[in-house]
């Protein structure tokens, strides 16, 4: 977009008509979109010195660089497209959803022969019937795997009646999982009436189930066929539970949502009550991107919008704890996207007052307990780089790198380097080195070797970026640390220094000393010792880092010596090769017990004939 695009008069070309505004910034970048019933009149209002919306809105309009629009034939036709953008776009100023969750369903296959009860994501027009959404997978897969045990339907892919006989029944059959469609064991008219009980279970109609099931028991019990009788015990055990877990909430069996929020000036949540038949089925809350100064029934509004606009499933009444301004709009929308009335409404009195009180209160109580959880891990992280700036006397420590050796005897020496950011392992920048100049068991030449390499290329990295005039997140080597932590005392740090000092850069570096006894005892910075608290967080933070140097260095290792030691030992036999050496490492599980084998134990594995095993042996026992 070219520089000259003057907002004044762009915006006496707006027209008054409803559609969609797009805000960008110098750089091109959409950083917020909305919606209008006519674009002039609203677009006008975010350049009148009059006009106040808050800080935030403030703060956007001193960005916006110029505005595209989008003319729609309705309002409702705007929402829909201003829905549709912020999910793509994610713009920076309007308020998002932090979540991006969806919800499982059990599907019932009833356009099928001989339907099946599956779990599903998707809400589809497949002639199928959907029950939910529910918040617990895992209670979605028990109930379903409920189902299949009571009342035996099949859980196979196969094309039926078409298939039928064509191949042999499955274990489900055989272990009286399964009544067999697929051999016409059953008929459709048979399998349909199970299907039908099925969907009275899911409907919440448990009271023929159950007596099934405890005629069933009795009568296996009578017949002294007690295992039989356990079993429907158990199984009548599982239903009980499954409808106690039904909490009635309303009479009229009606699908309901109750949306509340709690809110302040930086965080909001917002939870939501399912209910389902007129059951409260689950709960579920939603982590909200909001402004300083942002209204409840604005959070609440775009809430509504992103949402729904993103959930297959829509239920006839949506209840709010307060009216928000495009109340009637939203209705109109969603009404068509569920293909029936749907009532957004906010109760005045009785139970349903109660349950929007209710589900405000558990906002507020998953604010709070965020907030308390936020504080924490404010502590261990940021709270822990503020304690290592004060023993350091530095400042602005951001990115922290540890680095470390590790070898046996100098076989297959290593190196790591770990990232820390804020406090936290940044594990994408973790790099791992294997060393080329470097024979025996030198660790101060390795960290040389190491610190050389990685600086060395990060200097490269920045030229090439600068060259081509790209921002530094393209890069990984190119951003520097502010602080390098070397697992050791003076002797490591002044290798890294040296190693700084070739190179022409200018980084702290701070020493990780540890006691006779291999732990932590403190920082050995500007050549001396500094003590720590060991029982503040810097103290633990520094742990950290030491230990996850170490164990990224050992890991890397260990998994080079085991292919050298694999390779060396069984790919230098004739006649040996990839399939072989898996066939032998699988069945003896170690080198030694290759070893201890006989010629003619070793022609007995798999893909190994006798020429094989006699080289084997042979290599072994020269």
């Amino acid at each position: 977009m070219e520089k000259t695009f003057n907002i004044q008069e762009e915006l006496k070309k707006l027209p008054d008509q409803p559609g969609v505004y797009i805000m960008h910034d110098k750089t091109d970048a959409i950083i917020y979109i909305g919606k209008a019933k006519s674009l002039t009149k609203r677009v006008h209002q975010y350049f009148q010195p009059s006009h106040d919306e808050g800080i935030k809105k403030r703060q956007m309009v001193e960005h916006i660089e110029y505005f595209e629009y989008i003319i729609t034939d309705s309002e409702l036709e705007a929402l829909v497209l201003e829905c549709n953008l912020i999910k793509e776009h994610c713009p920076k100023y309007n308020t998002m959803l932090r979540d991006d969750k969806t919800y499982p369903y059990i599907k019932v296959t009833v356009g099928e022969t001989f339907p099946r009860v599956m779990f599903s994501r998707q809400m589809k027009k497949d002639r199928s019937r959907y029950f939910g959404p529910y918040t617990s997978a895992g209670a979605v897969k028990d109930t379903i795997d409920l189902i299949n045990k009571i009342y035996g339907l099949r859980t196979c892919n196969r094309k039926l009646p078409r298939d039928i006989g064509l191949d042999r029944a499955c274990l489900n059959y055989h272990i009286h999982k399964c009544d067999a469609p697929c051999q016409g064991y059953i008929t459709p008219e048979e399998y349909n009436n199970k299907v039908s009980g099925v969907l009275e279970f899911l409907n919440g109609n448990y009271t023929p189930v159950i007596k099934m099931l405890t005629e069933k028991m009795e009568q296996a019990s009578e017949e002294l066929e007690f295992e039989k009788a356990a079993e429907y015990r158990n199984l009548l055990s599982s239903v009980k539970q499954v409808a106690q877990k039904q909490k009635i909430t309303n009479a009229d069996g009606e699908d309901k949502d109750i949306i509340a929020l709690a809110n302040d000036d930086t965080d909001a949540v917002v939870q939501v009550f399912f209910i389902r038949g007129g059951k409260l089925i689950g709960r579920d809350h939603f982590h909200v991107r909001v402004g300083t100064e942002q209204s409840e029934d604005n959070i609440l509004n775009n809430f509504v919008k992103q949402f729904y606009s993103g959930t297959p499933f829509i239920p006839r009444e949506i209840m709010l704890q307060k009216k928000i301004e495009d109340m009637e709009i939203l209705e109109q929308w969603l009404s068509e996207k569920r293909g029936r009335k749907v009532i957004i409404k906010v109760p005045q009195k009785g139970m349903k007052e109660k349950l929007v009180e209710l589900a405000k209160k558990n906002a507020f109580l998953v604010l709070s307990q965020d907030k308390e959880r936020i504080k924490r891990e404010e502590g261990r992280t940021i709270g822990a780089v503020k304690e290592i700036e004060k023993l350091l006397g530095l400042s602005n420590l951001n990115r922290m790198e540890a680095f470390d050796i590790s070898n046996i005897n100098g076989f297959e020496t290593v190196g790591s380097m770990i990232v820390y950011e804020k406090g936290k392992p940044k594990r994408s920048d973790y790099r791992k080195f294997k060393l080329k100049t470097i024979t025996g068991p030198d660790d101060y030449g390795s960290m040389h070797e190491v610190l050389t390499r990685r600086f060395v290329h990060g200097i490269d990295e920045k030229k090439q970026l600068s060259e081509k005039n790209l921002p530094d997140e393209v890069g990984s080597f190119n951003r520097f640390p502010d602080v390098i932590m070397m697992d050791g005392g003076k002797g490591q740090v002044n290798v890294c220094l040296e190693v700084l000092s070739e190179l022409g850069l200018s980084i702290p570096v701070c020493g990780m000393v540890k006691d006779d006894f291999h732990r932590t005892r403190g920082l050995y910075f500007n050549n001396e010792e500094i003590p720590i608290d060991r029982h503040g967080e810097g103290f633990k933070l520094i742990t950290r880092i030491q230990d996850e140097a170490h164990r990224f260095a050992i890991e890397y290792h260990r998994s080079l010596r085991s292919k050298s030691q694999v390779h060396s030992v069984l790919d230098d036999i004739e006649g040996i090769g990839p399939a072989r050496r898996k066939a032998l490492m699988r069945r003896y599980q170690s080198i030694e017990k290759i070893k201890d084998a006989s010629v003619e134990d070793l022609a007995m594995t798999e893909s190994m004939n006798e020429a094989a095993a006699a080289a084997v042996y042979k290599f072994f026992h020269p």
